[in-house]
Formats: C-alpha cells, structure tokens, sequence
C-alpha cells in the first residue's frame, strides 16, 4: 500500500508554537522501522493548475508570492516563508497521488499528512494553506471525465474532531460530492459550514456514543450517496482522549475500531479510497503518532483484503 509523505519541508514557527509539525516526521520514522506492506514514497508538489481547480487566483498568488497579509497569516496560523509553501503543495500533492494510486487499481493509498479541511477557496485557516482533499477530488474528476467521458461522485468521510468547514463551503450545492462531517459541536470552528451531512457530538463522548453516532451516520450516508467513484477518509487522532484540543473521549481502541469500521464499509462497496491523517495534538505527540500508525495499520489491512478480493 502506498503512504505519501512531505514533511522534508518543515515551517519556520517560533517557539512555543502550538503546531505539532514533528508529528509528521515521528510518523514516518516509526512507519520506515516497520513498514510492513507500507510503500513509503515523498510526495511531489501540486502545480498552479490543480490548485486553481479549487483556490481562486489571487489567493494562490498571495502564498505562492509571499504576500499573505498580517491576518492572513495569522487567519492560517503560521509566518509566511518558502518551506511552508513547498510543504503545503507537497501535502496536497500528497493526496493527489493517493487519490490516483486509489483509483488506479491499488484501491487505497494514504497521504501521512493531509486533511486540511478549514482552508477555503479564497483564504487558509487553522493551520489550513490548501484544501488537499477539495484540489485531489476536483484532479480526479477532471482526469475522469477526459479519460472515459465519464463523471465521478465523490464522498468526503471527515472524522477529525474539528468540522471540515473549508471542504463544506467549497462543495456547497454540488451534487457531485458529498460531504459528511462528525465533529465536536462546540470545538473549532464556532461558525460552521453546512456539509452534506453533519454530526455534532457533546464534550466528553465516549466509544460507545461515537461509534453507534457512526453507524447510523454512515447508514445515511450509504442512502443519499449509494454509488461513490471514490472516497477520502480524513481519519484525525484528535478525538482521543489525550488530545490538548480534542475535548472527547475516545480510547486508543475505540479510534481503531472507528477506523476499521469505515475501512470495512468502503471495502464491501469496492469504493477507492484515499486516506488523509489530519488533526492530533497529543498532551504526550508519541501517543498522538501510536493511533495514526493504528490507523495506517488498519488501513494496510484492509488494503490486502482489497487486493484478495474479499
């Protein structure tokens, strides 16, 4: 299975910081250790065309240039500087090649960054430059319908404890994705978007809560978005609950039986899958990097099942 990484790139945050970007390299040191079937490969960078599928041109300017004003910087939450922009097209390209490998035969691939849901079309957001998933699934439905003349629905399942409110107002009224978002309802952001679908969970939620709140969200999805061409999974750590911004409760067995059970769902409906790990921001970052591996590890599984044919 092919898992995308980025984080060569690193941004230049003053200390103190509240960004966990050594996240991303602890990540991909544990996979390297033990990759098993993991094919572990860096990710090239989104070009100006495919982020302006999604982000409008100024915008793309103003980060690529280096002239994101004060609040935008400060709206994104990090100092503008040349290793962030090559990280955040990195991180979409990450996704892109994913989504493609997915679709390509491979059934699933990971992007072992990604998610970077609050970023709109015209400005970044909660350490949101680019919307990865919105610029991978408008990439992908182009390439579709120049290949085969053919459209592609997408589904967007975002589990981070965070609303995916970018990707919802990026979406609104098209018919072609749907977007479902179950989330913390008094964690950021405090204005929401409207998704497709939105589940909104109390502080302190616990296994039992959050996974029967999945299954019959996920049942509704299954009834107004039957037949996806292909699926993104932003599978956040934060929900658990050792998580500084999280503010549920979700044991490290409970976020592994959540992910296995979105896994299974997609798998049965042989529904390509491109995996993104968004949020985590653990007390103690090793713990926050355990349940991503438990992530990836399951999604490694049910990528040989996909393979088998089961």
């Amino acid at each position: 299975m092919y898992a995308f990484h980025a984080d060569a790139h690193s941004l230049a945050l003053p200390p103190g910081h509240r960004f966990p970007q050594d996240k991303y390299r602890l990540l991909r040191e544990r996979l390297e250790a033990d990759p098993g079937p993991l094919r572990l490969r860096p990710a090239e960078a989104a070009d100006l065309g495919e982020l302006a599928l999604v982000h409008t041109p100024d915008y793309v300017d103003a980060v690529l240039q280096g002239h994101l004003s004060a609040a935008q910087q400060r709206e994104i939450g990090f100092p503008w500087s040349p290793s962030m922009v090559e990280r955040s097209r990195r991180s979409v390209g990450a996704t892109i090649m994913a989504a493609r490998a997915a679709l390509g035969g491979e059934g699933l691939a990971a992007n072992l960054a990604g998610g970077t849901h609050h970023a709109y079309a015209d400005k970044g957001s909660g350490y949101c430059v680019f919307n990865d998933v919105a610029v991978a699934a408008r990439l992908m439905q182009a390439e579709r319908h120049r290949e085969a003349r053919a459209p592609l629905p997408v589904l967007v399942i975002d589990l981070d404890v965070h609303q995916g409110n970018g990707t919802a107002a990026i979406f609104r009224q098209d018919p072609t994705v749907f977007t479902f978002s179950m989330h913390g309802a008094k964690n950021f952001p405090f204005r929401k978007e409207a998704s497709d679908l939105d589940v909104e969970l109390p502080d302190g939620c616990g296994d039992a809560d959050y996974l029967a709140a999945l299954e019959r969200a996920l049942a509704e999805v299954w009834a107004r978005c039957p037949a996806p061409g292909l699926a993104f999974y932003l599978a956040g750590a934060d929900p658990h609950e050792g998580d500084r911004l999280g503010r549920l409760k979700l044991t490290t067995e409970g976020l592994q039986e959540r992910d296995r059970r979105v896994f299974a769902a997609l798998r049965e409906r042989r529904i390509p899958l491109a995996l993104s790990m968004a949020g985590g921001y653990g007390h103690d970052l090793n713990t926050t990097v355990a349940v991503q591996v438990n992530t990836l590890r399951e999604a490694a599984h049910s990528w040989a099942a996909w393979r088998a044919g089961r």
